[in-house]
């Protein structure tokens, strides 16, 4: 083949290429586009903008941790929110909207998470975690409680009742687990089939390192939202992507982007190797409030079963078309439950 044919070739093949990534760009911008131009109920709620009484807590390792206490400052039972990996306080948005009008509320931002400060790697634990939760009510919570955590956040409450088991029961009443796991999170399948489910497995470790070494240079790649961020996150966040409001998508979008790559990197490990199966009889000392979504592929509803099998107090509810995050996908569903946990709280019964 002469040069001129090879050149003429290698050229009809880049063409060919560039012409359908663009072709795919504007398909997808072209989606993307129709899915925001259908009806937003949600396009004036004020995600991230409802706020309560700024407080600093000094963890034990002198890690300073944000917090704010929000609602009726006279209720008798304290509520305290406790969020999952990469999101930050904020993310319990509907559930502060509706019980700051009857409860004390106190949340706070996880270390490295939010506007709290930035830890070293090796202080990316959940044990951690669990004693920054400790040091927040220590400080803010003076009488009794409920605590209620998503996905991290619950695992945080875990450690907390293995470090802790004094408090529940006396100052702890009550607990609520969303969408979390008490461990074997490495053997979860992503809700792919097992042979892709494995080869993903093997694919994020070195992933995550990559993150953590070449951190600013990835942020930089995801410092703007983009099309194809808010398309996957739409379709694996959500149990039902068709009916999932456009702006939610951007809310949660903006809190994952606002975590460092580093800060991703650092809790990963801690995530795989989380278990706290044996400090769940603890919760058998109070009410406990177990929820869950049924299509949640990242802490699935077995997992969730897994807890409330060790926890014979526990009440499990399933949300149907629901993924991993129930609080903004279902808030009315996840909402009537932490009232009922509060209720049978106040109640006194089981």
């Amino acid at each position: 083949m002469s040069t001129r044919r090879r050149v003429g070739l290698a050229g009809a093949i880049v063409g060919a290429a560039s012409a359908g990534a663009a072709m795919a760009t504007l398909a997808k911008k072209y989606t993307v586009g129709r899915i925001r131009l259908r009806p937003d109920l949600e396009a004036s709620e004020p995600f991230g903008e409802l706020r309560g009484r700024p407080v600093t807590v000094t963890a034990s390792d002198g890690l300073r941790l944000y917090a704010e206490v929000d609602g009726a400052e006279d209720a008798p039972l304290t509520i305290v929110l406790c969020h999952g990996y990469c999101l930050s306080m904020d993310s319990w948005h509907y559930q502060r909207r509706e019980l700051r009008e009857t409860h004390r509320l106190v949340l706070w931002d996880q270390r490295c998470h939010g506007r709290s400060e930035r830890a070293r790697s090796r202080d990316c634990s959940i044990d951690r975690l669990g004693e920054d939760l400790a040091a927040v009510l220590d400080e803010l919570v003076p009488g009794p409680c409920v605590l209620v955590g998503h996905s991290m956040g619950g695992m945080t409450i875990m450690a907390l009742a293995e470090r802790r088991p004094e408090l529940f029961g006396a100052k702890i009443r009550g607990v609520a687990l969303l969408s979390t796991s008490a461990g074997r999170l490495a053997e979860v399948t992503l809700g792919l089939p097992a042979l892709l489910s494995k080869l993903v497995h093997v694919i994020l470790p070195p992933a995550v390192t990559l993150m953590r070494v070449s951190g600013a240079l990835v942020d930089r790649g995801r410092a703007a939202g983009t099309d194809l961020s808010f398309l996957a996150l739409r379709h694996l966040a959500f149990g039902d992507p068709k009916n999932v409001s456009p702006t939610v998508v951007d809310f949660v979008e903006s809190m994952i982007r606002a975590t460092p790559s580093e800060v991703i990197a650092d809790f990963y490990p801690a995530l795989m190797s989380h278990d706290k199966l044996t400090s769940l009889d603890v919760l058998n000392k109070v009410h406990t409030s177990i929820i869950v979504g049924d299509r949640d592929w990242l802490t699935p509803p077995d997992h969730s079963k897994a807890i409330a099998e060790a926890v014979s107090t526990a009440r499990l509810t399933i949300i149907p078309d629901t993924s991993h995050l129930a609080q903004l996908e279902r808030p009315d569903a996840v909402n009537a439950a932490l009232r009922e946990l509060l209720e049978r709280v106040e109640r006194g019964t089981s």
